[in-house]
């Protein structure tokens, strides 16, 4: 039987141009035991480089990762381009969920098309936001 304090997740992504969302997210997923680790990125393709670097180590890989729509440089939707490119066994292990406030009907529609994206949530996350992921 798994230990509840334990985390359910062993690495987990945040990519978000937010540096203060990401701490905030950061605080409530290592919090509530949703992730043992939380790698950070303010860049998109910064994280997409280290998904590239680390395809053959599979204990560096997320389960989860969070990512904005909205950044400058490298958008979310930018990102979910160059990630569907990646070899199919790296994102079998990966989760990939929206965090946004967009209310653009047009953007919810693509990310909803993406066959990499789990679900859309809104911002922040918080302990409920984590609860209905796991659910």
């Amino acid at each position: 039987m798994r230990n509840e304090l334990e985390p359910k997740f062993e690495n987990v992504i945040i990519i978000d141009d937010n540096p203060v969302e990401l701490y905030f997210s950061s605080r409530v997923i290592l919090h509530n035991n949703f992730g043992k680790k939380v790698i950070e990125f303010l860049l998109a393709n910064e994280a997409l480089a280290y998904l590239e670097e680390n395809q053959e180590n599979s204990s560096q890989l997320p389960q989860i990762i969070f990512i904005d729509l909205y950044m400058p440089h490298f958008s979310g939707f930018e990102f979910l381009e160059a990630y569907d490119k990646l070899p199919l066994i790296v994102k079998n292990k990966i989760k990939v969920f929206i965090v946004s406030n967009t209310i653009n009907n047009l953007d919810i529609a693509r990310v909803c098309k993406d066959p990499n994206v789990v679900s859309l949530l809104q911002k922040p996350i918080t302990k409920e936001f984590l609860d209905r992921i796991l659910a």
